[in-house]
C-alpha cells in the first residue's frame, strides 16, 4: 500500500471524510530538503471542502537542514486517485524521502516539481 505524506488540509478529519469516506490513521514525520509557504485556493469545492482559501504547498530546495511537518498515512491505490482528484493543478504529487527514511508520495508546488523529484 501506498505511504502519502501530508502537511496540510488532508490531515484534516473533514477533508479526509470527504476525500476517503474515512479517518485515516497516521504518523508524524517530516519532509526533508522542502520549504513550505501558501496558496490561493481558487476551487470553490475544494475552499469548500476545507474550509480554507489558502492552503500550504512546499518547493523543493535540496537543504538537508529544511524540513516541512506533517503525517504520513497508508493509504490504499483507489485513495491516493482520490487525493489527485482533490488537489488542485498547482499541485503534483511526487516520491520524496522522509526524515524516517520512508519513501512517500507528497504533493509539492508543480512549478518546481522537476526540481525535486
Amino acid at each position: 500500500m501506498p505511504l502519502l505524506f501530508s502537511y496540510g488540509t488532508l490531515q484534516q478529519e473533514e477533508v479526509q471524510l470527504s476525500t476517503f469516506g474515512r479517518l485515516l490513521c497516521g504518523e508524524q514525520d517530516d519532509l526533508v530538503g522542502f520549504e513550505q509557504s501558501m496558496l490561493l485556493i481558487e476551487d470553490p469545492d475544494v475552499v469548500a471542502t476545507s474550509g480554507k482559501t489558502h492552503h500550504p504547498i512546499v518547493k523543493f530546495n535540496g537543504r538537508a537542514t529544511s524540513r516541512v511537518q506533517g503525517t504520513v498515512f497508508e493509504i490504499t491505490d483507489a485513495e491516493l486517485a482520490r487525493a489527485d482528484e482533490y488537489e488542485v493543478e498547482a499541485y503534483k504529487r511526487v516520491l520524496a524521502k522522509l526524515a524516517s527514511d520512508r519513501s512517500a508520495w507528497v504533493y509539492v508546488d508543480a512549478r518546481f516539481a522537476l526540481a525535486g523529484s
